[in-house]
């Protein structure tokens, strides 16, 4: 999200890292397995830096937070072994809860997030004012 804004010049990791308020080595393997998935285009040296590959707008949320989350179950009833599986329902309820969520964001594009976030800072850019005459 933060990479979509339009700049002049490539992102560096530098300055999201102040901007974001997060740690440099962290974001350099946050950018590196970005760039793996090719959402990101990155480049070395001077005037380098990182940049939203066009390609990615076209991706499905669903997609992107499925990759990110990776293929782990909101619960684990089989290592270690739940003594309560026989006969809960809870681990069925929760993984179509889970399938609705992704399905629902499948209905996203990441450019439909972005559009929609430039429209709420729009909105939010101008708030209005009371006058109050006495």
């Amino acid at each position: 999200m933060y990479i979509s804004r339009p700049k002049a010049t490539p992102y560096t990791i530098a300055e999201i890292a102040t901007n974001l308020q997060v740690s440099q080595n962290h974001l350099v393997k946050v950018v590196h397995f970005m760039g793996k998935q090719q959402w990101i285009i990155t480049s070395r040296g001077k005037g380098g830096g990182i940049q939203l590959n066009p390609d990615a707008l076209t991706l499905q949320l669903g997609q992107v937070v499925r990759i990110l989350q990776g293929d782990q179950p909101i619960v684990e009833c089989n290592h270690p072994p739940c003594v309560l599986r026989v006969g809960c329902g809870l681990k069925g309820v929760l993984d179509q809860a889970l399938d609705q969520f992704y399905a629902h964001l499948d209905q996203f594009s990441l450019q439909q997030a972005i559009q929609n976030t430039a429209q709420t800072s729009q909105n939010l850019s101008y708030i209005p004012t009371l006058s109050i005459e006495a």
